[in-house]
């Protein structure tokens, strides 16, 4: 029997009875399937690095996955996100017969809540004990800013977090503001020149999608105090939201 449910952006996705095979576009919701129901997880992306010994079929990539090969391993759900995954490609899928839950995430309470539906309403599971701990980690309003950052997420040409995104919202919740919170653009070209290192206390330079090292991007910041962090720990929700109150509270 084909039941009805309603992902995150309102749409109807019909599920033909219960769900045992997955594909997931979305890397950090991967590590939380492979996690929890490694058996239903039947396909994932070459983005989908975590677990480190995730052995599933690669459809290819976020913004190109392979819809013929994904088709062929005949899923009963096909889990995407709307900023990560392209709406061409999730009419593509529906227009086919497949049915795609689709998240909408823009800050923590969304993550915990999109995550907490997915889980019941689609795939018919309990909380998850790492969800469980994520919702207890991050309960509460955001505590006084302690300061302003920058995170870069690209070089030549600079680009960085902006307003109304996941890492955003983590940031104020672990007292940083950050710098770039306005204007129309979620993640704004900037350049450096513009930049008053009096008015920053932290730059944070992620390994993803720009690889950060200690010999590349600290040295654009000479005034500033800068931080290699994990791009896991400030963009994946999942697992990671745990991991990423214990190491970034700090």
């Amino acid at each position: 029997m084909t039941s009805r449910a309603v992902d995150d952006l309102g749409d109807e996705v019909p599920l033909p009875g219960p769900v045992r095979r997955v594909v997931s576009l979305v890397p950090s919701i991967t590590e939380a399937l492979a996690t929890d129901v490694p058996e239903r997880l039947v396909g994932a992306t070459d983005w989908c690095t975590h677990p480190a010994d995730l052995d599933v079929t690669r459809v290819r990539g976020t913004k190109n996955p392979d819809l013929a090969a994904l088709r062929a391993l005949e899923p009963d759900l096909v889990v995407a996100n709307q900023e990560e995954n392209r709406a061409l490609d999730v009419r593509r899928l529906r227009d086919a017969g497949v049915p795609v839950w689709v998240t909408s995430i823009e800050t923590v309470p969304q993550a915990i809540a999109s995550l907490a539906r997915l889980y019941d309403e689609a795939l018919g599971l309990p909380e998850p004990g790492w969800l469980v701990r994520a919702r207890a980690s991050w309960d509460g309003p955001p505590p006084a800013p302690r300061g302003r950052v920058v995170v870069p997420i690209w070089r030549d040409p600079w680009m960085v977090v902006g307003p109304r995104t996941y890492t955003g919202d983590l940031l104020r919740r672990l007292g940083w503001a950050n710098a770039y919170d306005d204007g129309p653009d979620r993640y704004p070209a900037i350049d450096l020149a513009d930049l008053d290192p009096a008015a920053v206390d932290l730059v944070l330079l992620p390994d993803e999608p720009y690889v950060f090292t200690a010999d590349d991007g600290p040295e654009a910041f000479p005034d500033i105090t800068t931080r290699l962090v994990s791009g896991r720990l400030l963009t994946w929700y999942g697992p990671a939201m745990v991991e990423a109150h214990d190491v970034l509270s700090g």
